[in-house]
């Protein structure tokens, strides 16, 4: 039985390709040795499947930023403010590449980032395309060749997989008004086409396209794209053997479409779509033909066994129907989501052998997609690895480190006054006009500042023992004293603490919960070099002591202004971990809701009148179906809420959102009810306020006035003409000043330059509108 892999990640065991990418962007190393370090990345992960006995091992899942991005470039997909820097040389599409990624701002030239938004239901963002009427697409980057080549060379011949050309279309957006992107289809197949024939001379035998825009809700000419774009391929390349391959969900009212490609292989995810099996099985058309079956049966989005038994039932199921040589042993969608290797593991003190033993990271989870394979063909009963791997899901499931009845108590007794504010917001507005007496458009950060060198190397001799606990906190309180000040120069309305104690916005709380591990090498890519190492929920959730109280009053104490307190909120601490499998995600995330409720409460009774939680994940939570919609959004808000609601009316309650589309769910952001929303706008040029002027949303909005995943520093007009457009779709007292963003990514240069724009601009812009108004 054959075993595929859809996609590995590709930062590195140890992050190497993060801290290669960020050296190149600082001029310390040349791209000689950038691209030497990834040639490595690619070597090692293409060896480590290789050695796991993958029997398909992919090519071109690899990335130096994003994958979608690498597409656009495949496709010539370039947006024409970056035309000047294309000059034909090959040695000069490394500077484009990051150009479109990160902005571009030197050689007399100031050129903006690309738009970024979530993979799906992910935390992964990607680059979105950029398409205009009448676009045309050429051949340009040659990586999916190279790579493929470059395998070669090493004997290992590879399934290259490419993003598929419909949902590439999908996941772009029209930049002018007129035409329909799925309209671009036939302009865009060519250059598939011309790919897929060189990797078929080449010898190429199989082909991956990954296409999960079949798990989504989809109109009947898009439906109708799959069928025309994948019968045109074939025509083109009947012998070449193409793999379409779905993920994320089920296909429900695509399958038709999926099952009838002129494939030679569908591959679909059992972990989020089980029902679609029974389906496939069923469609006669699919069992009489000759194409195979991917069963997606190890998740390769979170970090639990397999449960063998389950997985083998699935299998054997589909072998009775179909045989066994039509079957495929799979991951359910790329590991790109998974930490790289479990063995790298070694502090027990960090993660026990008890809770270990329950979890696979990527290079575990290849060995169970080999086990599975042959498992499958055997009488497995008294086979060493099924009867270990019972083990370890008993374990798991009977283990008292789970469950706290306490906590499930207190879940189950919350009632419908617990998720509401004293007053409705118009009431609160009025009386935090009085008692914070904050001006016009107030400005503000999102929390975190550069996280430099230096503080991280306070935090690891900190956790070393290097640093007594007196010495630490003395610098840390330095750190922030240094930031209130700088702030208050400055002229910000509404400080930060900069957050210099904290790793993570997600694992720093889920150190302080209890029903929380965490790994000391379990990172994960976000986006382009950003990393995070997201905490395992393995058993109830409870705040035991307050988390953030400290920091915050400590810095109130230090400033007369305004200083806000920083929360996570539940759904994001959810989305942004891995979570439990044994009970619904609502109740875990009402366990973290009240958690983060206690600390509200505890931060308000400390003195702090300005409180921020942010919940940027909301809208990645959102299932991918509509249909499904409803349910989610009313517990995410109501976890929201509950967060939220128990704190007078003075207090005033912040929430953030970064990187998602608004449009669908503006209702439910408004019944969120925040006394002010920060939203990231700067990348799309403020075209995701028009959701919210749409809705007539009542509360203060804080539209991002500049990029911060970018080393650009925006210009004081470019801010104020940003604004300009806000204040047409939001009454100028609800207006707030902000980046769109927190600040830890970036350098303290690029930051303070940025920041004194910022502030320039909110006062320009004051003083015009009180001159107007006098």
């Amino acid at each position: 039985m054959l075993s595929h892999n859809l996609g590995y990640p590709r930062v590195g065991s140890l992050r190497e390709l993060k801290k290669a990418n960020e050296q190149f962007w600082a001029g310390t190393i040349d791209r000689d040795a950038l691209q030497k370090t990834a040639r490595k990345i690619r070597h090692q992960n293409w060896e480590t499947q290789q050695n796991a006995g993958i029997g398909l091992i992919p090519s071109n899942d690899f990335s130096l930023y994003d994958h979608v991005l690498d597409t656009s470039l495949m496709v010539g997909a370039i947006p024409e403010r970056y035309h000047q820097l294309v000059d034909g040389k090959s040695n000069k599409e490394l500077d484009l590449y990051f150009a479109m990624a990160r902005g571009y701002q030197k050689n007399g030239l100031d050129i903006n980032a690309m738009e970024m938004t979530k993979w799906f239901d992910t935390n992964y963002h990607y680059l979105v395309p950029e398409f205009v009427k009448g676009q045309k697409f050429k051949r340009y980057s040659e990586k999916v060749l190279l790579e493929f080549e470059d395998a070669l060379q090493k004997g290992i011949l590879t399934k290259p997989v490419l993003l598929g050309p419909v949902t590439y279309l999908l996941l772009g957006k029209e930049k002018e008004v007129g035409f329909d992107r799925i309209d671009l289809l036939d302009s865009l197949l060519p250059v598939y086409i011309s790919i897929l024939k060189e990797l078929s001379a080449r010898g190429a035998e199989w082909v991956q396209l990954d296409e999960p825009g079949l798990v989504l809700d989809l109109n009947e000419k898009e439906k109708l794209a799959f069928l025309s774009a994948y019968n045109q391929i074939r025509e083109a390349l009947p012998k070449l053997r193409i793999l379409v391959t779905t993920y994320f969900g089920p296909l429900e009212d695509n399958l038709a479409i999926a099952t009838a490609l002129p494939v030679d292989g569908l591959h679909i995810d059992l972990t989020r779509g089980a029902e679609t099996l029974s389906q496939i099985l069923a469609d006669e058309a699919f069992v009489s033909s000759t194409k195979k079956l991917s069963l997606g049966v190890v998740d390769g989005r979170n970090i639990w066994k397999n449960d063998y038994r389950k997985s083998l039932e699935w299998i054997q199921t589909t072998v009775t129907v179909l045989g066994e040589d039509r079957v495929l042993v799979a991951p359910s969608s790329s590991l790109l989501h998974s930490p790289y290797d479990l063995d790298l593991e070694k502090n027990e003190a960090v993660l026990t052998p008890e809770i270990k033993n329950w979890l696979a990271f990527a290079k575990q989870k290849l060995n169970e997609v080999t086990t599975l394979a042959r498992l499958a063909t055997i009488n497995y009963a008294g086979d060493n690895a099924f009867l270990d791997n019972q083990k370890a899901i008993e374990s798991r499931r009977t283990s008292a480190l789970i469950h706290k009845q306490a906590v499930k108590s207190r879940v189950r007794e919350v009632r419908e006054p617990d998720f509401d504010r004293q007053n409705a917001f118009a009431i609160r507005q009025a009386i935090q006009l009085e008692k914070l007496k904050l001006p016009l458009f107030p400005s503000t950060t999102i929390g975190s500042f550069p996280q430099t060198d230096e503080v991280r190397q306070l935090r690891a001799q900190f956790k070393k023992g290097a640093l007594t606990p007196e010495e630490y906190e003395t610098r840390i309180r330095e750190e922030i004293v240094d930031s209130l000040r700088w702030q208050e120069d400055l002229g910000i309305d509404v400080l930060v603490h900069g957050e210099f104690e904290r790793n993570d916005m997600v694992e720093y709380f889920g150190e302080q919960l209890s029903g929380f591990v965490f790994t000391q090498n379990g990172w994960v890519q976000s986006y382009g070099s950003r990393c995070v190492k997201p905490p395992i929920i393995y058993g109830d959730v409870e705040r035991e002591e307050p988390m953030t109280v400290k920091w915050s009053a400590f810095a109130q104490a230090n400033s007369e202004k305004l200083v806000k307190g920083m929360l996570t909120g539940p759904v994001t601490i959810l989305q942004w971990s891995f979570v439990r499998d044994d009970q619904p995600r609502k109740d875990t995330t009402f366990q973290i809701a009240l958690a983060i409720r206690d600390e509200v409460v505890d931060l308000e009774k400390a003195g702090i009148k300005v409180i921020q939680i942010d919940e940027p994940a909301i809208r990645e939570g959102l299932p991918l179906r509509k249909h499904a919609w409803q349910s989610y959004l009313k517990w995410a808000v109501d976890a929201f809420r509950l967060s939220a609601a128990g704190v007078a009316d003075q207090t005033q309650i912040h929430t953030h959102m970064c990187y998602s589309e608004f449009n669908d769910i503006i209702d439910s952001i408004a019944a969120m009810d925040a006394d002010v929303i920060t939203i990231e706008t700067s990348r799309s040029q403020m075209e995701l306020l028009d959701a919210f002027a749409q809705f007539n949303y009542p509360n203060e909005i804080g539209p991002g006035v500049y990029d911060i995943h970018s080393p650009r520093v925006p210009t004081v007009d470019e801010m104020i003409l940003l604004l300009e457009k806000a204040l047409k779709v939001i009454p100028a007292r609800n207006l707030w000043v902000n980046p769109d963003c927190g600040l830890k990514t970036r350098k303290w240069p690029e930051t303070e330059a940025a920041l004194r724009n910022m502030i320039s601009a909110a006062n320009l812009l004051r003083e015009s509108v009180e001159v107007a108004n006098s």
